[in-house]
């Protein structure tokens, strides 16, 4: 169904759009407040909303340069509208004054051949600059065009509850449009993206939201059937849930991380997961006792390293404005110490896979070739040959996803063998 444009409802996306644009908070929680504060906003208002100032995120680059000038909250949302979401001033006109129009007019007149191509592209100076030296310019503008779409809703169907053709039945005869994933065995992906956070499917635990590419990092851990693993970096759980689903539900899995908050994530998704191998612990820092006590133990460790973000810009574009070159920098030396640390966990045999959803080789191939440079014990698994065996042909030494490839956020990943 949708929204009924008004002034009123453009009054709410210029509310809105003015917090998001001060960057102090991410961006879906300040959405997610302002829904809160507003329960009188209908489904189709709150998705014309979300949809328009994350449009105005994703594109805010191109539409600047574009508003010759004109950079209030109110002129950015009526560009958007009208060059993104490809509106005409006749469906404008409940909001668009008069004197606007020919402004408006030249507003869409301007064509992206003449901005500059960070600017056509939507992207900072500086993330430009690397993407291009790493992928090539002619890679990057399909890239960037895929990071500035919206992400589409993919499910991870609870084995340990349901099969994913049996979930995919169910969804279809409630008339949820819903396909198989082209990559994971377990992933579904959604036409739309209904609200589903109270549908009994969702609450008897027999499907989570997780993206299809974040699936692969399972697959690419292996976890067996009474092994001892750990997810050293779990936020909310989506992974570890994947993971205990993986080990049917046997052995021990720790799901450690810093945050109280994200733990507490956890828990009601836990509960309905039917998982009771499990086993959350919050940690100060990667040299905890905790971690310590584990040291030499494990089989299988999974590092979803802190990380910039920037491969889940479609879902969060306010990254590319909130990251910079030093937040970035700083980054590094987090992740290869949580890597060093992470990597104490093995016994000889064990897997370590080291993943974050970052385009960024500093943050990715660099973390990865300095810590097999500095730990000899350690070799490289080529994720393509991990991933063939269980019927997903990706090519590589190390699992990279770009959405203009694969469909999927951008992730990273390496797999690695303790073999001494």
């Amino acid at each position: 169904m949708k929204a009924r444009f008004t002034p009123a409802l453009f009054a709410h996306a210029e509310a809105v759009l003015g917090q998001l644009l001060t960057f102090e908070h991410p961006a879906d929680a300040v959405v997610s407040r302002y829904f809160r504060e507003h329960r009188n906003l209908g489904h189709a208002d709150r998705a014309f909303v979300a949809e328009t100032v994350f449009a105005v995120l994703r594109r805010g680059r191109s539409l600047e340069a574009r508003c010759a000038g004109q950079l209030s909250d109110r002129h950015r949302l009526l560009a958007c509208l009208a060059v993104v979401r490809g509106w005409s001033q006749r469906e404008l006109a409940p909001v668009l004054k008069a004197s606007e129009e020919p402004w408006l007019a030249a507003v869409k007149a301007t064509s992206d051949a003449d901005l500059p191509p960070a600017v056509r592209c939507d992207l900072p100076d500086w993330l430009y600059n690397r993407l291009e030296s790493q992928f090539g310019a002619d890679e990057v503008v399909p890239l960037a065009a895929a990071l500035n779409q919206a992400a589409p809703l993919d499910l991870r169907a609870n084995t340990l509850k349901m099969s994913r053709d049996t979930l995919l039945e169910k969804l279809s005869a409630e008339g949820i449009a819903a396909t198989a994933g082209a990559l994971s065995p377990w992933a579904i992906r959604l036409r739309d993206k209904p609200a589903l956070a109270k549908h009994p499917l969702f609450l008897e635990g027999a499907f989570e939201v997780q993206d299809e590419g974040s699936q692969l990092l399972g697959l690419l851990l292996e976890p067996k059937r009474g092994e001892m693993v750990v997810d050293f970096c779990a936020g909310a759980g989506g992974k570890t849930l994947l993971l205990g689903a993986m080990m049917r539900n046997t052995g021990r899995l720790y799901a450690f991380d810093v945050s109280d908050k994200r733990l507490a994530n956890l828990k009601p998704r836990l509960a309905r997961s039917g998982l009771s191998n499990v086993h959350p612990g919050r940690i100060e820092h990667e040299r905890d006792q905790k971690v310590k006590r584990l040291a030499g133990k494990c089989d299988r460790v999974l590092v979803d390293a802190p990380c910039s973000g920037l491969g889940t810009l479609r879902r969060n574009p306010d990254l590319k404005w909130r990251q910079s070159e030093a937040s970035v920098a700083e980054l590094t030396q987090k992740q290869a110490a949580i890597l060093e640390a992470a990597a104490r966990l093995l016994k000889p045999g064990g897997r370590l896979v080291y993943a974050t959803c970052s385009l960024l080789a500093e943050e990715n191939d660099a973390i990865v070739q300095a810590f097999l440079g500095a730990n000899p014990g350690f070799r490289l698994l080529p994720a393509s040959e991990i991933l063939s065996r269980q019927g997903v042909e990706i090519e590589g030494d190390m699992l990279r996803l770009l959405p203009h490839r694969h469909a999927t956020d951008g992730f990273f990943a390496a797999a690695l063998e303790r073999v001494a």
